[in-house]
């Protein structure tokens, strides 16, 4: 077939690529950022589920696509992306478009489980009433709903391997908290097997007879149901380390802490987070069992390096703080120089260092506010790689100069220029971590 592919540089429409590739398919995958390709099977076209909003613009992409896949899908709002827009709006005239083709054949859409008539969140109302919306239109069409996807490159997976990776966990409330993970390639394997099966009906309908058009909704989940703490606690032991300890927060606690929470950079836990949470995530693992034709795989089973995820799991935990604590330093050095460190003194140290009397207040208060910048800088930017090198070149282009314009400091017994070296390998790895995660 022919695929319209939404969604593809995500975590989970990466995946999907993949395996719609290695089925013989010809995919086509729409993104902000069109990507060049050497395979033949493969191209990319541009389109934004922040603006894309009109039937039209999709209709005008669908010639010659035999099924569209959307995996589109944000978890929490952030300027443009919201969940109008990006869950209903846009996914409504991409269906429209579809059940309006003469090419299209089914539309697969990977919506999340909770998205029913118990939805009480943004989140799932939003996913929900775009499934109602493809569900009432005349086309083949399939609803997947999974609960937590296990994947060793998902945002998601790698925060809970973190939390998973501390001494001590947080159990919020007294809800159960149920969860029942799918890993990635089951749940790929799951919806490619639903492409397949659309071809197998199709081909097997007599000549003349108009195809049957519905809509299946389908739970995809993995064999265990358990209490989210005990997931986390089942990748500890996956991951080859020691029982996690438990700290239960009362559910007073636990909704102050959400709503603090929302507002921390990378975070997951939000108000709306909690109570999805609260909610739980199973169903029955019959469908998926029947579609794979085995059982989708256990929990133990998800994490195939053990070592090398432990170290990826306890560098996820350590790199915020690593981040927040740089960010720490350039605020507070900026507050320090500007207001609490004599004037004259800093005016003095640079003149010893040749700055002429009438460019002092402007290096003085220019630095105070550069540093200012980076460290606010560091706690707001999404990608920091440029912010990280220009720090790296700022304290570098410090250090040697005031080892030669004042070499005393060292030899100072508290060290103010060979503290720059820890600082700047610091400054470095987050750089080169921050390259990978682009």
């Amino acid at each position: 077939m022919r695929i319209l592919l939404t969604g593809a540089s995500g975590f989970i429409g990466q995946h999907l690529l993949q395996a719609l590739l290695a089925e013989g398919h010809q995919v086509v995958c729409a993104g902000r950022t069109v990507k060049a390709s050497s395979d033949p099977r493969l191209r990319w076209i541009a389109a934004d589920f922040t603006k894309d909003t009109d039937k039209a613009v999709w209709a005008a992409r669908l010639e010659g696509i035999d099924a569209v896949v959307n995996t589109v899908g944000i978890f929490r709002e952030r300027g443009a992306e919201t969940f109008e827009t990006v869950h209903k709006r846009t996914p409504r005239a991409l269906f429209a478009a579809c059940a309006e083709s003469d090419d299209v054949h089914m539309v697969l859409q990977l919506s999340a489980l909770g998205a029913d008539d118990g939805a009480d969140t943004p989140y799932h109302l939003s996913k929900k009433a775009a499934d109602d919306y493809l569900a009432s239109l005349p086309i083949r069409a399939g609803i997947v709903q999974p609960s937590l996807v296990y994947g060793a490159d998902g945002a998601s997976t790698r925060v809970f391997k973190a939390l998973a990776s501390l001494p001590v966990t947080l159990r919020f409330g007294d809800a159960a908290q149920l969860v029942q993970p799918i890993h990635v390639d089951d749940l790929v394997a799951a919806m490619v097997c639903l492409l397949r099966q659309r071809l197998y009906v199709d081909q097997a309908l007599l000549p003349g007879i108009v195809p049957l058009r519905t809509a299946r909704c389908l739970a995809l989940v993995g064999p265990e149901a358990l209490p989210f703490t005990d997931y986390l606690a089942a990748l500890r032991a996956a991951m080859g380390m020691g029982r996690l300890r438990v700290l239960r927060v009362p559910a007073r606690v636990a909704g102050w802490l959400a709503r603090c929470g929302r507002w921390l950079p990378g975070g997951l836990l939000d108000r709306d987070a909690l109570r999805m949470l609260d909610r739980g995530s199973t169903a029955d693992p019959g469908p998926t069992l029947r579609l794979l034709g085995r059982p989708a795989r256990t929990i133990a089973s998800f994490i195939v390096e053990p070592r090398a995820e432990r170290a990826r799991a306890k560098l996820d935990t350590l790199l915020p703080p690593l981040r927040w604590s740089i960010a720490a330093v350039w605020i507070a050095t900026a507050i320090v120089s500007a207001f609490v460190y004599p004037v004259q003194d800093s005016f003095d140290l640079l003149a010893r260092a040749g700055i002429p009397e009438q460019l002092r207040p402007l290096m003085l208060y220019g630095a105070c506010g550069l540093d200012l910048l980076f460290g606010l800088g560091i706690l707001v930017l999404k990608r920091r790689r440029w912010l990280w090198l220009a720090q790296l070149a700022l304290i570098g282009f410090y250090t040697i100069a005031i080892a030669f314009k004042l070499p005393e400091f060292l030899a100072h017994p508290f060290g103010p220029l060979t503290k720059n070296l820890p600082m700047l390998a610091a400054i470095w790895l987050l750089f080169e971590l921050d390259e990978q995660e682009d």
